[in-house]
């Protein structure tokens, strides 16, 4: 039995350990993969406060080694359900655990675009956040695929740091918002790529060029470009726990501010939180909002 069960550890999931930690509740971290989260894998974080320039790497084991220090335990187990009730069971592929509250930090994969090559060039060349990683490439040739609203975004946002930015999207229309689209088309470093997908990426040690071919006439490009912004989406991390958890079209569990879901004594903290910014500050954020609202749930 413990006070505080966290499903996940990365960066919201781990803060909230430290705060439920320092609140001297018996804290219980699961983790299916690896620590860290998403951001594990970036190579060099230049926007979070205090800590300019550290590795994905660094930062993710420095907040583990924290939250470990302060007396959370953790384990490598994936969690696979949740039996309600004032005390929760939580249900892993190895064990079972019961908890007074649940945190859901579970986070959200980036959706990839499936060709060879692009998990071996993240960090080098390959990027699922132009807000990150965009800095890297002023004064560079960038490509963004995808053709929704973050897609366009980020191929704005590219525009005043790279050279040219090609925005690469599979159909002739985008989802995106009419009146973004309409900004994007008024750049004269932007070139659309329509009615194209991105089918091979081009590498040395980094990437150097994509290849894309287009839908209809099957004609094939190569854009020489160091830098390729994916933007297909995201897939939340929160189907387990849906009968629990509202959860909108996209799948992302329905919480305000506070973390709270509609199930007492669970909450939810990061990416797979309905949310307008997923960044590494917005996350460490949610993790403290929602361990102090399962410590004032506990006291009370």
């Amino acid at each position: 039995m413990v006070d505080v069960l966290i499903i996940g550890a990365g960066p919201a999931g781990l803060t909230a350990a430290i705060y439920a930690c320092r609140a001297e509740k018996s804290t219980l971290v699961l983790e299916a993969k690896s620590y860290g989260g998403q951001i594990i894998n970036t190579p060099d974080i230049a926007n979070y406060p205090v800590a300019p320039n550290i590795s994905g790497f660094e930062f993710a084991t420095t907040l583990y080694n924290q939250a470990k220090d302060l007396g959370a335990e953790i384990k490598f187990e994936k969690a696979v359900s949740i039996d309600d009730g004032e005390i929760k069971t939580v249900h892993t592929t190895k064990n079972t655990y019961e908890a007074k509250t649940v945190i859901l930090a579970t986070g959200a994969e980036n959706r990839k675009l499936g060709v060879a090559d692009e998990d071996k060039l993240v960090g080098k060349g390959v990027s699922y956040c132009a807000t990150c990683d965009g800095n890297f490439f002023r004064k560079k040739d960038v490509a963004v695929a995808g053709g929704g609203n973050t897609a366009v975004e980020d191929a704005l946002y590219l525009a005043d740091l790279a050279n040219t930015v090609y925005l690469i999207h599979r159909r002739d229309t985008f989802r995106a918002d009419a009146a973004l689209v309409s900004r994007l088309k008024a750049r004269e470093n932007v070139k659309l790529v329509l009615n194209s997908n991105v089918t091979k990426l081009v590498s040395d040690v980094r990437l150097q060029a994509v290849e894309v071919t287009d839908k209809n006439t099957g004609e094939v490009t190569v854009l020489p470009v160091q830098g390729l912004f994916v933007a297909v989406g995201q897939v939340p991390e929160n189907e387990n726990f849906k009968a629990l958890v509202d959860l909108d079209a996209g799948g992302y569990a329905v919480a305000g501010e506070d973390c709270k879901t509609k199930t007492a004594g669970i909450f939810v903290a990061g990416d797979n939180r309905v949310k307008d910014v997923r960044q590494l500050v917005t996350a460490a954020a949610d993790g403290a909002v929602a361990a102090t609202e399962a410590i004032k749930y506990l006291n009370n």
